[in-house]
């Protein structure tokens, strides 16, 4: 997820600097070493093997490690999707003689998917630039690197998924009743909300005869599932807030005062269209409406950004504004935000 750089930060600011950065310089979780950053990897790999199998099999398999390799699909292709976004974010930092951390991937604990919330293994990966970034254009170069890299690996494992969809014997298999008149019935199923780029792929890639999946199972289909949670993670990294990667890219590209303006809209966007959500989703549960936008999560992330993340970017240590290339890639940026974000990306539809 999102890089953190280590900043100067005047006396009077300091307090601005969010908790993670406060911990790190406390020194135990970003310290030299490699035992640290292997241990997480594998665990957050063994929790997304797990999430996978769980997503694949339709639950009751957190239980019965016989089963858990059915997961590996979707946690081999995830974790190819945060590493690859991580590592973009080191090379980058690398490249311009900033020392940073190792990744720290973050496991998410699989037993809170027994309780409703969805459960894709982690909670995404952190690294920390341990030296000053001394330019708006090393600035630029390590936040945006990290979503770019990212997204091109979302791509790739999306590209695979629906050009080897299976038949639809493998979701018969999940769902003998599907072709039921009665399926679902009565009821409601949780919706994978489409980005631009899911439903594009969606619509281009499948051959004539492949069974597509509906958003209502796609999540049983391990590169769609890692591929559409690797968009998601893409999007909201690329929010253009605090120190999110879309935050250090507004800010090396519009300058401070620029950057103020785009986050405090961005912050509306996500409370309006986190009400939204809630709103539409407590009127759908009553009957009142047969749509769905927003998402009530967005309240959530407004929430953490707010208060921890910050909604300013910490002062740049320099104005140079940036060169016509670079312009250009935060132009690529935007438009993989674009392509990526989904106002609704998770919701329960009714189906009866």
């Amino acid at each position: 997820m999102a890089e953190r750089p280590q900043e100067k930060y005047p006396p009077e600011r300091a307090a601005d600097a969010a908790p993670l950065e406060r911990v790190a310089k406390r020194g135990w979780f970003f310290a030299d070493g490699w035992l640290l950053p292997t241990s997480l990897f594998l665990l957050t790999f063994l929790a997304a093997t797990i999430a996978g199998a769980e997503w694949t099999l339709n639950g009751a398999a957190l239980l019965d490690p016989t089963k858990w390799a059915t997961g590996l699909p979707f946690s081999i292709s995830l974790m190819f999707i945060l590493a690859s976004h991580e590592f973009g974010h080191y090379f980058a930092a690398r490249a311009h003689g900033v020392e940073a951390s190792l990744p720290r991937f973050l496991p998410f604990p699989p037993l809170l998917g027994t309780v409703g919330l969805p459960n894709f293994g982690t909670l995404g990966a952190v690294i920390k630039t341990k030296t000053e970034v001394a330019s708006r254009r090393a600035l630029f170069d390590v936040g945006a690197a990290g979503p770019i890299a990212g997204f091109v690996a979302t791509l790739i494992v999306l590209a695979y998924g629906f050009t080897h969809l299976p038949s639809v014997e493998f979701l018969l298999d999940i769902h003998p009743d599907y072709f039921a008149d009665d399926y679902l019935a009565e009821g409601a199923a949780l919706t994978f909300g489409d980005s631009l780029l899911f439903a594009g792929m969606r619509a281009v890639l499948p051959s004539a005869t492949d069974f597509v999946p509906p958003m209502t199972e796609v999540y049983h289909y391990p590169f769609l599932n890692a591929g559409w949670f690797g968009l998601f993670i893409t999007a909201m990294n690329l929010i253009p807030v605090g120190q999110l990667d879309g935050g250090h890219i507004a800010a090396a590209r519009l300058g401070r005062r620029g950057h103020i303006k785009v986050a405090a809209f961005s912050m509306i966007a996500l409370v309006a269209m986190g009400a939204a959500g809630a709103i539409t989703a407590l009127g759908s549960d009553y009957g009142w409406f047969d749509y769905q936008f927003g998402w009530g999560g967005w309240l959530f992330w407004a929430g953490l950004l707010y208060f921890f993340v910050r909604v300013e970017h910490p002062p740049l240590a320099e104005e140079e504004p940036l060169d016509p290339k670079r312009r250009a890639v935060a132009y690529l940026a935007l438009a993989i935000f674009a392509l990526s974000f989904a106002p609704s990306p998770l919701y329960i539809a009714p189906t009866g």
